[in-house]
């Protein structure tokens, strides 16, 4: 599972990062504990290049009744994309990148749960594998919502969690965002666990616990 997530570099940052100038957040931020039914940024391709928007965390398909669905919709497994209604769909139409420079996940230490920080050994931005989708209420407004993909766990991960959160090698994240790539099967299988060598994770204070706490100190590495 994917539940906490950290994006804290800047909005030009995550520009040249993604080879673009088209980014429509208003009022970006960095983020140091995002959270499900949160606005998050999100990568798409529009067929000319990469834009950088928002969409709330927590899918909600177009068919939903109504929004209340995207609460328990934040992952999505990877094995099973083409069994679920809500899912198989998109996978060919509807994915997109979330951006990230660390995720949270919890550790079971000595019967207690501790906050651990996962990211890239060299501290930089990765992109998670998702899918979008866009609802529309009874008034005609429409809302875009997003789930991150998960997977088995790389031998980094099994000592936290059994699932972690889909990353992208830099060289398939073309692959994954391209609208005219339609072939399912190869995509399915960029959906594999990181490599564990390119990746460290550390304990966090307690505090990334609560979705009200979103400051830089959630970063600084505690004392198991």
């Amino acid at each position: 599972m994917c539940g906490r997530y950290t994006i804290t570099v800047s909005i030009e940052e995550l520009m040249l990062r993604y080879l673009t100038n088209d980014a429509s957040i208003l009022h970006y931020a960095p983020r140091y504990n995002a959270a499900p039914m949160q606005h998050i940024p999100a990568v798409i391709h529009t067929g000319t290049g990469n834009r950088i928007g928002e969409l709330r965390w927590g899918l909600v398909p177009s068919w939903a009744q109504d929004d209340k669905i995207g609460s328990k919709m934040i992952n999505a497994r990877g094995e099973s994309l083409l069994e679920k209604a809500s899912f198989k769909k998109l996978v060919a139409a509807r994915r997109c990148l979330i951006p990230a420079d660390g995720y949270y996940d919890w550790k079971q230490l000595d019967g207690r749960k501790q906050p651990m920080r996962i990211g890239m050994s060299d501290g930089s931005i990765f992109s998670m594998a998702a899918l979008y989708d866009i609802w529309m209420d009874p008034k005609g407004q429409k809302l875009a919502t997003c789930t991150i993909i998960t997977t088995t766990p790389n031998t980094l991960m099994a000592e936290i969690h059994d699932r972690m959160p889909v990353i992208l090698r830099p060289e398939d994240e073309s692959d994954w965002l391209g609208r005219d790539n339609h072939d399912v099967q190869n995509l399915l299988k960029l959906l594999k666990p990181y490599e564990s060598a390119k990746m460290r994770a550390y304990p966090v204070a307690p505090a990334v616990g609560n979705v009200k706490n979103d400051y830089p100190e959630l970063l600084k590495e505690a004392a198991n």
